[in-house]
């Protein structure tokens, strides 16, 4: 049964779409149409945003106690949707259920929480002299957010603007919509007040370039492709707004020759095809020492074997689908290019046997990859991992900063001093050691193409707000 959403959410109401066109929104795993969104145009963000611009001289002037109060609300409203949450990504995503559970679902609970306690501690005022220093909300907010973490990183927008007093227009991806119309029904049962947050669906060419070129937008904060994001800085540079882009990646797994080879690639292999591959911080590129590097391909190789690809609500099921056809027809076209270049096929590829309906690519390891070839350095937002050789610590820094993206990293040594000098020489904005967790509270962004601007944690907050000197 299909389910049809024909509304958008302004200034604290549903409002039913003018026009009436809509947008079909697939099932990855089965390739049928489950439901449709309305299909937004300019005049709809211009709603949006004179309904957060009403809304904000009264949102910035609430004192950060009532904001965290309000993030409280919410995230217990959000918190008893978490298993409807990780069903929905699942099914619009492919994401696999256990998956989805623990981090489509969980994680976006974790940051609001965060933000329930920043917010809480708003920055205080500084002293400089005959100065105070202080800190104010920068404005409206346009937040355009991509389809692979579908509630994530649209939390990792939401959350620190509302907690720092801005208000918010959003463009969820057309792709995955439906799981922030959960988020809307959490926020008007929270009892946000009207026009703080408000929701328009649509594509990136009409409903995101007309976000990112308003003149009532005081900050645009993307995430999604390099090419996009350098669209929107354009749009918005016009008109000399904020701009905080999350980019892509190309990250780089360093396996030194000291390493724990079995936790090393077990681990790297996990992290290439988190997601089916669509994740921007994936290390894609398994960087290993001569000396360990045939065993370190068997061993990837055989990892790769053993994923399950499947129904996302099997509990068996590893790998899911891929989100489009077009995904999959770009991805296949990476490993083809990637074996055309020298690369050597060690485990999935083009003719793998995956299920006939959904839009499934076998988890691939090509070994032998050229470091300048594309498939080292394209993302390619899918389960492929490229293993290179590399010759000693030097040259292993050398291949990993030789890329036009610098998002995130890994490095594996017994010796875990060694490990955080090569990761300081890394040009990347997160580095990880020898496995070390996720760590929701720190920075996240990119050097270089990969974009500017951090996001999540005190960070994260101050990437919302102004400063400004008052002397006395």
């Amino acid at each position: 049964m299909e389910l049809a959403r024909t509304d958008f959410y302004l200034d604290g109401r549903w409002v039913t779409s003018p026009d009436g066109e809509t947008l079909p929104v697939h099932n990855p795993a089965t390739e049928e149409v489950i439901a449709t969104v309305p299909a937004g145009r300019a005049a709809d963000v211009d709603r949006a945003v004179a309904a957060a611009r009403a809304a904000f001289d009264r949102w910035a002037a609430t004192p950060p106690a009532q904001r965290a109060a309000h993030l409280d609300r919410l995230h217990a409203v959000l918190s008893a949707k978490a298993d409807e949450i990780a069903r929905t990504v699942a099914l619009e995503l492919g994401t696999p259920l256990k998956v989805a559970s623990r981090i489509q679902a969980g994680l976006p609970l974790t940051v609001l929480h965060s933000y329930v306690e920043l917010a809480a501690h708003f920055p205080a005022d500084e002293t400089v002299g005959n100065s105070t220093v202080v800190r104010e909300p920068v404005g409206v907010v346009g937040a355009i957010t991509p389809w692979n973490y579908p509630l994530h990183q649209v939390m990792a927008k939401l959350a620190p603007a509302l907690a720092a007093g801005c208000t918010v227009v959003l463009k969820p991806s057309e792709l995955t919509p439906l799981v922030t119309y959960l988020l809307f029904d959490a926020i008007h049962e929270a009892g946000l007040p009207p026009g703080v947050v408000n929701l328009v669906t649509g594509t990136g060419r009409l409903v995101g370039e007309a976000i990112a070129a308003h003149p009532d937008v005081d900050m645009v904060s993307f995430t999604g492709s390099t090419a996009t994001g350098r669209r929107i800085s354009h749009l918005a540079a016009d008109r000399i707004a904020r701009v905080a882009l999350e980019l892509g990646g190309k990250s780089a797994n360093v396996i030194l020759d000291d390493a724990d080879l079995v936790a090393a690639v077990k681990v790297g292999v996990g992290n290439a095809f988190l997601n089916s591959g669509q994740t921007c911080t994936a290390w894609t590129r398994m960087l290993v020492h001569r000396s360990r590097y045939d065993e370190a391909v068997e061993l990837a190789g055989k990892a790769a074997a053993a994923y399950r690809i499947g129904d996302p609500f099997d509990p068996a099921t590893r790998l899911g689908p891929l989100v489009s056809a077009t995904q999959r027809e770009r991805v296949l076209g990476h490993v083809t290019r990637g074996l055309a270049d020298g690369g050597r096929l060690v485990a999935g590829g083009p003719d793998a046997v995956v299920p006939e309906r959904g839009w499934f690519v076998a988890p691939t390891v090509i070994a032998d990859v050229d470091p300048d070839s594309a498939l080292a350095q394209e993302e390619v937002f899918g389960p492929v991992l490229a293993v290179i050789p590399v010759d000693d610590e030097d040259h292993a820094v050398a291949v990993a900063n030789n890329s036009r993206y610098g998002l995130a990293g890994a490095v594996w040594s017994t010796d875990e001093e060694r490990a955080f000098r090569v990761a300081r020489r890394m040009r990347t904005g997160a580095v990880d050691v020898n496995g070390a967790p996720f760590n929701p509270l720190a920075p996240f962004g990119g050097y270089k193409q990969s974009g500017l601007g951090r996001e999540l944690g005190r960070h994260g907050l101050a990437e919302f707000l102004q400063t400004k000197a008052i002397q006395r």
